[in-house]
């Protein structure tokens, strides 16, 4: 952790995930709500679906059979609950309109090269993949999407597409994945604060302050 920090809050999240996109903006709600504390927020991979092809899949046909029969209203409420969520968080998802389904272990690479540099710098990535994803409709398995976003945030795109030209990384990512799923975390997003309390879930920011404060206290 950044010595400077209070808090250190590992973010472990999917970018395919709706829910994480709004777990994010509520944390960064959150910080605004407890600006005496300094936090460092350092994104951890999940793979909600890690038998996806590196090509992905047809984005419809992938949710009708993950959500057939009784799963179909489920799916029908989050929707209709993030939906609304989404305005008052700033943000947009445009979920009739995706078309694909990617593999996100490549999206993972790309963060996980982006918080070697700088956790901020990361912070930044993450929040461009969501968008990337959930507003622009846009492939984030396909490298070449993913050197656009590092490029915009900063990263020299030449050494992403040597990197991209790889498999560097893939089992690093994966076996993350691995260790937190092994803490417990089965579900996304997922904050582990000062590597003690966890909270599953996209929970109000009030609620995320709250945990912070229980972690702080408890380091005393």
């Amino acid at each position: 952790m950044n010595a400077d920090a209070d808090l250190q809050v590992d973010l472990v999240v999917d970018f395919v995930c709706p829910w994480c996109w709004l777990g994010h903006r509520y944390w960064q709600k959150a910080r605004k709500l407890m600006p005496e504390i300094s936090t460092e927020t350092v994104f951890r991979p999940h793979e909600l679906d890690p038998s996806i092809p590196p090509d992905g899949l047809p984005y419809k046909a992938y949710m009708q059979a993950k959500f057939a029969g009784a799963n179909a209203d489920r799916w029908q409420q989050m929707r209709e609950h993030l939906e609304a969520a989404a305005p008052e968080a700033g943000i947009e998802f445009r979920f009739g309109e995706i078309e694909h389904r990617p593999s996100t272990v490549n999206a993972h690479r790309l963060i996980r090269w982006a918080r070697g540099q700088d956790n901020a710098l990361a912070e930044t990535v993450a929040e461009s993949l969501f968008s990337a994803y959930f507003r622009e409709l846009k492939d984030i398995g396909d490298p070449a999407v993913l050197i656009e976003i590092g490029k915009a945030a900063g990263m020299d795109t030449s050494i992403l597409a040597d990197l991209f030209s790889t498999d560097r990384d893939i089992d690093a990512v994966r076996d993350e994945a691995a260790f937190f799923a092994r803490l417990g975390v089965n579900g996304v997003p997922t904050f582990i604060l000062n590597g003690k309390f966890a909270v599953p879930g996209a929970v109000p920011p009030d609620t995320l302050v709250e945990a912070a404060k229980e972690a702080l206290e408890d380091d005393h």
